[in-house]
């Protein structure tokens, strides 16, 4: 017969599953800081990070590495307090949010290469021009402005004084 409680039960203190959700989640998301933002992907690297720490901790309850289900809940709810914590924290405090959060970096400027921005993020010329395609623009000097954001993707702010293949149609009437 299955012991109910012992599904319940903690196998460890409480402080020491706060201390490793702590360390776990502030580690991993430095790491992630400092990675760049082209490797965070579509997500905000808060929420991938989130994710992964999530489904790691809510897995070793399930398959049975941590004792017990509550030592993976303990985890849980320590990982969503720090996401909640910190984007409290980004939000309330800017100048904090801008060490936290990661900013938009400006790829192309004034139809010219950024090539600090590129060598940061690890982007070689063929990959900014391959995104500049997806947009419609075929050569970077039709560029204004171009700019990784923080989720990975490359916004683009054309020319004023080009066309683009991707200009909307104005509406009829």
């Amino acid at each position: 017969m299955l012991d109910w409680s012992a599904f319940l039960e903690l196998s460890l203190p409480v402080g020491e599953l706060l201390v490793r959700g702590t360390i776990t989640f502030l580690g991993l998301m430095l790491l992630l800081r400092l990675v760049g933002q082209r490797e965070s992907g579509g997500l905000g690297m808060t929420d991938l990070l989130v994710i992964i720490l999530i489904a790691d901790a809510a897995s070793a309850g399930l398959t049975g590495d941590a004792q017990t289900i509550a030592d993976g809940a303990v985890l849980v709810g320590t990982i969503l307090l720090w996401s909640i914590l910190l984007d409290a924290v980004a939000y309330r405090w800017p100048q904090v949010g801008r060490l936290l959060k990661a900013r938009p970096k400006p790829l192309i400027e004034n139809g010219r290469l950024n090539r600090r921005a590129m060598r940061r993020e690890f982007m070689a010329e063929t990959e900014v021009t391959s995104q500049l395609r997806l947009h419609g623009i075929e050569d970077i000097h039709e560029v204004e402005r171009a700019y990784i954001e923080p989720n990975g993707m490359i916004s683009v702010i054309p020319r004023q004084d080009t066309e683009t293949t991707d200009t909307p149609e104005p509406p009829a009437t």
